[in-house]
């Protein structure tokens, strides 16, 4: 399978992704998360033809985590608007083998894509066509000579909590393209997707749903940090 079903109503369907899964259709052929969402719903309810699922937002190919998916055009214009006027809070979890100088603080660069070789290049100033970047990260913890970041983007560009981290001295466990030594035995890295809240663009209601971690040795280890170092609003974080 390639993600799990967090919660689903008329409007929404919010899955765990797998690492290594295209969020959409790319030039590897390989299926894609909203494709296979779409075929989900199709067999789920037994209907024929076209299934309509809306891609909200998306996640490298390398990370997990929660993704949102809009069953009906009217929810996926909705929440394209609170995107647009960031009212969805998200935040990430990051392992790298650096702890940050500081424990907490916020990011600022200006982000300039390289499409030929899809690689994003960070500068710490304006620069042309360049993209102004912003996150807030906290540091959480260390297991095993590895670190537990914490992370909320207040923009979202292409890879940049990767270009972001790894600008500050923090490339992500297994992210060679950012910087990390050597990549990960699967080739996928540890970034993870791992809380969402929101007004709900329908209900009208607050939405908040976390996604729980990759089933890996690596990342359940992070699972044995004290909860005393999870902030209050943070304490969901376990399975």
């Amino acid at each position: 399978m390639l993600f799990d079903v967090l919660y689903e109503d008329n409007h929404l369907l919010v899955v765990n992704k797998r690492a290594g899964v295209p969020s959409q259709p790319d030039e590897s052929g390989d299926l894609s998360l909203v494709d296979a969402a779409r075929e989900f719903l199709r067999e789920k309810y037994s209907k024929p033809g076209n299934v309509f699922c809306g891609l909200i937002h998306r996640l490298d190919r390398p990370v997990s985590g929660l993704v949102l998916l809009a069953k009906t055009s009217k929810c996926l214009e909705r929440m394209n608007q609170l995107f647009k006027d960031r009212k969805i809070h998200k935040v990430y979890w990051a392992v790298t083998n650096r702890r940050p100088a500081e424990k907490e603080g916020k990011l600022t660069h200006w982000l300039l894509k390289d499409s030929t070789r899809n690689r994003v290049h960070a500068f710490d100033y304006p620069h042309p066509e360049a993209l102004k970047a912003e996150l807030r990260y906290r540091y959480v913890g260390e297991v095993n000579k590895h670190h537990l970041i914490e992370v909320t983007p207040l923009s979202g560009r292409p890879h940049q909590i990767r270009v972001q981290l790894a600008s500050m001295g923090c490339p992500i466990r297994g992210d060679v393209k950012y910087g990390y030594a050597r990549p990960n035995k699967d080739g996928q890295i540890n970034l993870h997707a791992r809380r969402v809240d929101f007004i709900h663009p329908i209900k009208k209601e607050p939405f908040k749903c976390t996604a729980g971690l990759p089933r890996d040795y690596f990342w359940e280890e992070f699972l044995t940090i004290d909860d005393t170092k999870i902030s209050d609003k943070n304490l969901d974080f376990l399975h």
